[in-house]
C-alpha cells in the first residue's frame, strides 16, 4: 500500500508540473520559492508533536512529504536526480551510519560517538576543510549557534565547565551596555546572544527547546494577565507598568 500511495503522489506532482496541462502556480515555482514552504512544514510537524496531536501529525507529515516530492520533481525535470535517487541516497547513508546494525562493526563504541565519527568522515570525503564545514547557513540562528559551538568544542575549543561561558555572558552584557553606535550595539547584541547559547549548552540543555518552552510559558502567562484584567473590567494595555507587574506576579502565583 505504501508503494502504491507514493506512486500516486509522484503522479499527482508530475501532472501538476506538466508544461501543457499543469497548475499555473505549481509550474511557476522553483527550488528557492518552495524552500520557505519546506521549512514552514517542518515546523508544523514539530508543532503537532508538541501538541501530541497525532491526527494533525499525520496531515503535517504528508505536507512535508509533498515538499520532498516537489523538490525531487523539479530536479528530475532538470535531469539532476529524481525521487528514487533521494530515497536511495538516504537509505545508503542510514546503512553506512549504522554499521553495527547493517554491517560487521563490533567495536562497541557509544552510538553518539560512532555517529559523529561517521559524519566527520563523510564531511572529509566531501572535501571539508574546516571543522565548521557542513553546518547549513539557513538554519535558525539559535540552532546554528549551538551547532557551531558543538563543532568547535570537538576540536577542544571549549570551556571545561559552566563558569567560563557564564563569565563571558556577563562580559558581553557590559560590552553591549558600553556600545555607542547602532552598528556597534547590533554587533554586541549578537555576541551576547551567542554567549547565552554557550551558557545554556554548557549545562547540557538544548537552547532551541529551552527557548521554545520559554516562549510558550510567556504566551500562556501574558494571555492569563489579559484575562485577569478583563475579569476586573480593565483594559490590560491601559494599566501602568506596576499594575501589569502585579498581574504578572498573580499569574505566576496561580501556577504554583
Amino acid at each position: 500500500m505504501s508503494s502504491e500511495q507514493i506512486s500516486r503522489l509522484l503522479s499527482i506532482m508530475a501532472r501538476l508540473r506538466d508544461p501543457d496541462s499543469g497548475c499555473e502556480w505549481d509550474l511557476a515555482q522553483d527550488f528557492a520559492s518552495i524552500a520557505p514552504y519546506t521549512i514552514e512544514e517542518a515546523y508544523e510537524v514539530s508543532d503537532a508533536i508538541e501538541r501530541s496531536d497525532l491526527h494533525d501529525l499525520r496531515g503535517e507529515l504528508g505536507d512535508l512529504l509533498l515538499q520532498v516530492v516537489f523538490h525531487a520533481r523539479m530536479a528530475e525535470e532538470q535531469g539532476a536526480f529524481d525521487f528514487d535517487d533521494v530515497a536511495r541516497s538516504i537509505s545508503d547513508k542510514m546503512e553506512a551510519r549504522h554499521p553495527h546494525i547493517f554491517g560487521d562493526d563490533t567495536s562497541g563504541q557509544p552510538q553518539e560517538r560512532r555517529w559523529e565519527e561517521l559524519k566527520a568522515r563523510e564531511r572529509a570525503e566531501a572535501g571539508a576543510q574546516s571543522a565548521l564545514d557542513g553546518i547549513a547557513q539557513a538554519l535558525p540562528a539559535l540552532m546554528r549557534a549551538e551547532k557551531i559551538q558543538k563543532r568547535a568544542a570537538r576540536t577542544g575549543f571549549d570551556w571545561p565547565d559552566t563558569r567560563g561561558p557564564a563569565d563571558k555572558l556577563h562580559e558581553e552584557i557590559e560590552e553591549l551596555r558600553a556600545a555607542q553606535s547602532p552598528t556597534h550595539q547590533a554587533e554586541e547584541a549578537g555576541d551576547l546572544l551567542f554567549a547565552a547559547v554557550n551558557v545554556v549548552r554548557a549545562y547540557g540543555i538544548d537552547p532551541e527547546e529551552a527557548l521554545r518552552r520559554a516562549n510558550a510559558k510567556f504566551d500562556r502567562r501574558f494571555r492569563a494577565m489579559e484575562s485577569f484584567a478583563e475579569a476586573d473590567g480593565k483594559d490590560f494595555a491601559e494599566l501602568d507598568l506596576d499594575a501589569q507587574e502585579a498581574l504578572w506576579q498573580s499569574v505566576k502565583a496561580s501556577e504554583r
